[in-house]
C-alpha cells in the first residue's frame, strides 16, 4: 500500500535482468522527488529515521513476543574469540538468526553442533546494526527431551522443598571403609572402573556388590532395592552410579523411589551418575557425589601405598615429638639435681628441723596464752552472772511481798474493827427477818416441781405433784399421796 498522503508514483515497467531492483530504486528515487513538493506533503505526517523505525520494530517484538521457546535444527555454527556463540535455527521452510552468550553457552547441559535437532529458550529481540530480528537463547536442550526436563524441574523442586537436600542431612564419609556396597549393572563399564580402582588403591577391601538395571522400565525400583538390601548388610559406605548416556538413560537416578532411598538410608552414600556435566537428582540427595564411577572410588578408598606413607609421616613427627619431651624432661632433672640443695639435701633438712622446732614452741606459748585469756573471760563473765543473777532478785521480791502481806494484815485488821462493830447489829436484825430464821423454828417451804412454784396452801397441789421441801438444814423431794382436809372442812 502506498504511504498515507503520498500520491503514488507512475507505474515502471522492468527492461533487462537488473529490472527488479532498478524498479526499486528507481521508486524509491521518484517518491523521493514528491518529498520536496512540500504542496504534496501534510503537516501531519510522521517521518521516521531507519533508527528510529528499527528501534519501533525491536520494542514490539520484545513485548508482544518476548521470551519463547522455538524448535529447529542448528546450522552456521560458529564461535567467536570472545565465547559467544553465533548460529541459526531452521526448519524446512524458514530459519531465524540465533545467539547465545558465553556465561550461558558454558552452563548448557549439550554439546551444539550443526546439524541438532534442538529446543531453544529465548528473548525476541531486533538486531539494530543490521536490521535483523534474532533470539538470544538463554538456555537449550536436545529436541524431545523438553517433558523430561519440565518433569524434574518439578520433582526437584518438590523433594527439595520437603529437605531432602539440606545439608544438615548429609552423612560424613569413613576414613577406611572395611565392606564397601556397589549398587549398579554388573556388566557395565561402571563395575568395572570401580573394582579396577579400588583394588589399585587398596587390594584387601571387601566389595558388596548388588546387580540391578540402570535403564529401562523398573530400573528405579532394583536401584531403590539394592539401597534398602545393602543399608542392611552393614557396608561402611555405598555406591550408586552408572556410566554416561542421555537424559533418558540417565533417567532411573532422577526417580523420586531412588532419592527417597539415598535420603533414608543409614549408611553414606555416593552418587556416580554419568559424566562430570550429567547431574540427577540422586546427586542432591547423596551424602557426596562423584563426577564419574572412577571417581567415586578414588574417593571412598584412599591409596594404600600413600596411606602408608602418611602414616608413617605421622609416626616419625609422633617419634620426633616424644623424643623432644623426653629430652626436655631429662633436662629439667639434670638442672634440678645440681641445685645446691639437691647436692647437699642434709642443709635442707637441717633448717626444716629448727624452724619445725621454733613452730613448735611458738605454738605452745600461744596455746598458754589463749588458755589465760579464755580463763580471765570465765572469771568476769562469773562475776557479771552473779551480780544479774535471777536467783537474787526473786529472794528480794519474795522478801518485799512478805513485808508486804503482813503490812496489809495488820491495816485490815485495824481498819475493819470500826466497819465490823457497825455491822454487828444490821446482821442480828437481818438474822431475825430472814426465812432461813423462820425455817430453823421448825417451818418448811414447799415448791411445785417442775414448775418451781411456791406452794402457800394445800389447795395448790394434787396427788402425784412432785415437790421439793426445803428446810433449815438441807431439802428434800417428795409426791403427794394424799390430800388431807381438815376437821373444819369436815364439821362443815
Amino acid at each position: 500500500m502506498p504511504c498515507p498522503y503520498l500520491p503514488a508514483p507512475p507505474a515502471l515497467v522492468p527492461t533487462s535482468p537488473l529490472a527488479p531492483r532498478t524498479y526499486f530504486i528507481t521508486q524509491v528515487l521518484l517518491s523521493g522527488l514528491f518529498l520536496y513538493n512540500s504542496r504534496m506533503l501534510s503537516p501531519d505526517t510522521k517521518i521516521l529515521t531507519v533508527s528510529q523505525l528499527t528501534r519501533t520494530i525491536k520494542s514490539l517484538l520484545e513485548q508482544q513476543v518476548g521470551r519463547i521457546w522455538v524448535s529447529g535444527e542448528i546450522s552456521n555454527w560458529s564461535r567467536a574469540a570472545s565465547g559467544h556463540a553465533y548460529f541459526t535455527i531452521k526448519d524446512q521452510s524458514s530459519q531465524l538468526d540465533a545467539v547465545i552468550f558465553k556465561g550461558r553457552l558454558n552452563r548448557l547441559n549439550i554439546k551444539p553442533e550443526n546439524g541438532l535437532e534442538i529446543l531453544a529458550c529465548g528473548d525476541i529481540t531486533v538486531y539494530e546494526q543490521r536490521g535483523r530480528y534474532q533470539i538470544v537463547v538463554t538456555d537449550m536442550q536436545l529436541k524431545g527431551m523438553g517433558a523430561l526436563q519440565l518433569a524434574y524441574e518439578k520433582l526437584k523442586k518438590k523433594l527439595k522443598e520437603e529437605g531432602l537436600f539440606d545439608e544438615k542431612h548429609k552423612k560424613p564419609l569413613p576414613l577406611l571403609p572395611r565392606r564397601i556396597g556397589v549398587v549398579t549393572s554388573p556388566t557395565g563399564a561402571a563395575i568395572r572402573d570401580i573394582l579396577q580402582v579400588i583394588r589399585r588403591r587398596f587390594s584387601n577391601v571387601h566389595i558388596l556388590i548388588y546387580p540391578a538395571r540402570v535403564q529401562g522400565t523398573g530400573a528405579a525400583e532394583e536401584i531403590a532395592a539394592g539401597i534398602r538390601v545393602l543399608d542392611t548388610m552393614d557396608v561402611d559406605v555405598m555406591i550408586v552410579g552408572r556410566g554416561g548416556g542421555s537424559l533418558e538413560d540417565l533417567w532411573a537416578f532422577n526417580e523420586e523411589v531412588v532419592v527417597r532411598a539415598i535420603h533414608a538410608a543409614k549408611t553414606p552414600i555416593i552418587s556416580a551418575v554419568g559424566h562430570e556435566i550429567d547431574v540427577t537428582l540422586s546427586d542432591f540427595a547423596a551424602d557426596k557425589r562423584a563426577p564419574t564411577p572412577s571417581a567415586a572410588a578414588e574417593i571412598v578408598v584412599q591409596e594404600q601405598e600413600a596411606l602408608s606413607k602418611q602414616l608413617e609421616q605421622k609416626g616419625h613427627r609422633l617419634q620426633r615429638a616424644m623424643t623432644r619431651v623426653i629430652e626436655q624432661a631429662r633436662h629439667r632433672l639434670n638442672r634440678s639435681g645440681q641445685h645446691y640443695f639437691m647436692e647437699n639435701p642434709e642443709i635442707l633438712l637441717r633448717d626444716s628441723r629448727q624452724f619445725l622446732d621454733e613452730l613448735q614452741a611458738m605454738m605452745g606459748q600461744l596455746i598458754q596464752i589463749r588458755m589465760q585469756q579464755a580463763g580471765h573471760r570465765l572469771q568476769q563473765n562469773t562475776r557479771a552472772l552473779t551480780l544479774l543473777s535471777p536467783k537474787r532478785r526473786i529472794q528480794q521480791q519474795r522478801q518485799a511481798m512478805t513485808a508486804l502481806v503482813e503490812r496489809f494484815r495488820r491495816m485490815s485488821g485495824t481498819l475493819m474493827i470500826p466497819y465490823r462493830n457497825r455491822m454487828a447489829p444490821l446482821m442480828a436484825q437481818l438474822n431475825s427477818m430472814s426465812p432461813l430464821a423462820v425455817l430453823s423454828r421448825g417451818y418448811a417451804l414447799i415448791w411445785k416441781v417442775p414448775e418451781g412454784e411456791l406452794i402457800r396452801q394445800a389447795e395448790d397441789l394434787q396427788v402425784d405433784d412432785e415437790i421439793t421441801a426445803r428446810f433449815a438444814s438441807g431439802q428434800i423431794k417428795a409426791r403427794v399421796t394424799e390430800r388431807i382436809k381438815e376437821k373444819e372442812d369436815e364439821t362443815s
